[in-house]
């Protein structure tokens, strides 16, 4: 059973979750497309972009895309440069998202956990979840890193 405070805040949050899906999913899909034209990244795997795997089983089955999807950056960076950018981000805190309003970005490892498939990308993988703040703050950040990035290569 479900805790009184737990029902009740789960009740609040239904009020406003189909405009916070919405912003979810423009945001996610804004920064997909930036990020894809990036010279650092190698491949975006947003499912609701027409290059994505799966692209054509997503538009089947879903009318809307969420926030969280995956960029593969390009081989060669290596581990110091991707945590200088990723440590001074400043509107993208490091964890995962279970369905908060916060963007979130983490560096993965699908190497480590695949069993159905073999992963071969060769560089870096990020996880991120597009939150609610304003686009360009998040681009605006996410450049900022990519310089910090450059800078330690």
């Amino acid at each position: 059973h479900a805790a009184p405070d737990d029902c009740y805040l789960g009740l609040r949050g239904l009020r406003t979750l189909a405009t916070r899906l919405d912003r979810h999913q423009d945001t996610g899909l804004e920064l997909a497309h930036w990020l894809a034209d990036r010279p650092e990244v190698a491949r975006v795997l947003h499912p609701a972009l027409p290059a994505c795997p799966g692209h054509d089983v997503w538009r089947r089955d879903f009318t809307g895309a969420s926030g969280l999807f995956g960029v593969l950056l390009r081989p060669g960076i290596e581990k110091p440069a991707l945590a200088a950018m990723l440590d001074g981000l400043s509107l993208f805190a490091m964890g995962y998202s279970w369905g908060g309003y916060e963007s979130l970005i983490l560096p993965t490892h699908p190497g480590a956990i695949r069993t159905a498939s073999a992963w071969d990308h060769p560089g870096p993988s990020l996880r991120i979840h597009a939150g609610l703040e304003h686009v360009d703050d998040l681009i605006q950040d996410l450049d900022k890193g990519f310089a910090r990035l450059a800078a330690a290569a």
